[in-house]
């Protein structure tokens, strides 16, 4: 079905569309985008508009340009006549065109017409949507193909994981996992294999299977408290006051992925690397490194594959958190943070006094584009990190105070940002308000933060209350928040009962969907048939008759009880 240009801004006079996440949105009116013949005196007042769309149709010679002087020519007019659609444009401008919407937007373009939703289902920018949101999809050995019967595609996993975000405003229960003697200072949950990773001030790591709650093994104690742990599909680091890291390598077969419990013996399997001359109080890995920072002032990067020391990166105080994203890591230092660049090791960008106090916990985008810290005065800031900007631009986005106290450890999952505090409390902040999509490249696209003034504070969408106070640790991800405290006990927030409490609402709301259009159907199938109409009031007044007889045969029968009464 071809899209014709003229016949798209009258197909609805509202202009409106429903999108795949159930909202009706606005669009804009497409004969903005396509310039027809009568609205050719105001191309010159079109031309300004910022989509790529206009600036790339322009470019087009018109058919009939060559008309004499005087003569009204069709600026649309197809090669054979007729009028000039979108799907006429060449594959790979039609291509380039979608890449530059965003996921709205190309949500609202397949909803158009039957052509353009097969090629708004199938672009490839579905992709880059969701792994500059989330990264690859776990356990996905393939990129998605459409139309194969075992893989969903781009698309699909994108609505998927979109949806499954508005778990965290649902219903949820609370595990309790018992088994630490005292506080719990790190926790850390491996969504790739479902288990959850604990340690403390006991001096052990516990392993917990993330679905049944129970704990799958103990490490021996490694003789110090247990400040940060890290860990992937093929490594697991673990840090604490000691300064050296304990590493356990994945092995083959294992159902637990990783024996922390010492029965192997084995240096290639378990071992430790030196380096720090203070306690580590925080960890991070990527595919090839690994992350360290310590009260040593210092945040040392190690290779994995030769296990040594490649670079250290000096700070002037002692290092809370870091946050390492592609080439780059932030970390923070006393009261400051520090972007830096890892091939070089030299700071990007600084920013100083960032919190009141020493800024105690740090995280990022996946992207690396936002950037959110804690302090001990109890404050959030989220602070957009661009390519070039200058440390004196680098100012608060927007700013949380949910806390009363310092806040210990943050976690993010897009959307969603999740804290804990020493008041003993979670909150959970939902940014897609504050964003704005933006093309960083023809490769990438990022978010740009809405300006807004910076004195306002914004508010968080839900408090969760840990049973307690000092909660140190929390980690988002799988529907799941995990959080440990002083109390010695690590809690489980699930929030999968949500997910299935909202698809049994969608299933509800598209039959009373369907039934509503049945209804609309039938009723403009009588409107164009006026005999059918006179037989539905005939059969409608002969049920008003009967209707009438039943109250009368009851009324005579109520009087007849009465009277033998």
């Amino acid at each position: 079905m071809a899209l014709e240009c003229q016949e798209v801004g009258e197909a609805s006079p509202k202009n409106s569309f429903s999108n795949p996440w159930g909202k009706e949105i606005t669009g804009p009116s497409t004969t903005d985008y396509f310039p027809s013949a009568s609205s050719k005196t105001n191309s010159h007042k079109k031309s300004q508009n910022k989509s790529v769309i206009p600036k790339i149709v322009s470019a087009f010679p018109s058919k009939k340009a060559e008309t004499k002087s005087g003569s009204t020519g069709n600026d649309n007019a197809g090669p054979n006549g007729g009028n000039r659609s979108f799907t006429d444009l060449p594959s790979a401008l039609v291509s380039e065109i979608l890449r530059r919407l965003d996921a709205k937007e190309l949500g609202i373009v397949s909803c158009v017409s039957t052509l353009l939703h097969s090629l708004a289902s199938d672009h490839h920018g579905w992709k880059d949507f969701y792994c500059n949101r989330w990264g690859p999809p776990l356990g996905l050995n393939a990129s998605p193909v459409s139309g194969s019967p075992n893989q969903k595609s781009w698309k699909e996993l994108f609505v998927e994981r979109e949806f499954r975000s508005k778990a965290f405003m649902g219903r949820f229960s609370i595990d309790a996992l018992h088994g630490h003697t005292e506080a719990v200072r790190a926790v850390f949950l491996l969504q790739s294999a479902k288990l959850i990773f604990t340690g403390g001030y006991d001096s052990v790591i516990r392993m917990w299977d993330m679905e049944e709650g129970l704990s799958v093994a103990v490490s021996r104690p490694l003789g110090c408290t247990i400040r940060a742990i890290a860990a992937d599909s093929e490594l697991l680091v673990a840090g604490g006051t000691d300064a050296f890291l304990q590493c356990w390598r994945a092995i083959e077969g294992n159902p637990h992925v990783f024996d922390i419990t010492g029965s192997t013996m084995n240096q290639n399997y378990d071992f430790r690397l030196w380096g720090h001359e203070g306690p580590i109080t925080c960890l991070a890995l990527d595919s090839s490194r690994i992350y360290s920072g310590s009260w040593d002032m210092s945040v040392r990067v190690w290779d994995r594959a030769q296990l040594k020391c490649l670079r250290t990166l000096r700070h002037g105080d002692w290092v809370w958190a870091l946050a390492p994203r592609g080439g780059t890591i932030a970390s923070t230092a006393g009261k400051d943070v520090y972007v830096w660049d890892i091939e070089r090791g030299d700071p990007i960008s600084v920013i100083s006094n960032a919190h009141v106090g020493n800024a105690h916990s740090l995280t990022r985008s996946h992207l690396g584009d936002l950037l959110f810290t804690g302090g001990e005065d109890g404050v959030i800031h989220m602070f957009e990190i661009a390519e070039n900007c200058d440390d004196e631009d680098i100012r608060p986005a927007a700013t949380w105070i949910p806390h009363n106290g310092p806040v210990h450890s943050l976690a993010f999952e897009f959307p969603w940002l999740v804290s804990s505090s020493s008041d003993g409390r979670l909150a959970l902040i939902d940014v897609r308000k504050l964003l704005k999509s933006s093309q960083c490249s023809l490769s990438r696209q990022g978010f740009r933060v809405k300006q807004s003034s910076p004195d306002v504070v914004e508010p968080p969408q839900r408090m969760l209350h840990g049973f307690g106070c000092n909660l140190f640790s929390v980690d988002i991800g799988a529907d799941r928040i995990i959080c440990g405290g002083e109390e010695g006990v690590v809690r489980v927030w699930n929030f999968s009962q949500a997910l299935e409490i909202e698809k049994r609402v969608q299933a509800l709301r598209s039959i009373r969907q369907e039934n509503r259009m049945r209804r609309r159907k039938a009723q403009i199938e009588m409107t164009g048939n006026p005999g059918r109409t006179d037989q539905c009031s005939v059969a409608a007044k002969r049920n008003q008759l009967n209707g009438d007889r039943n109250g009368v045969w009851h009324s005579k029968r109520g009087v007849s009880g009465k009277l033998k009464a």
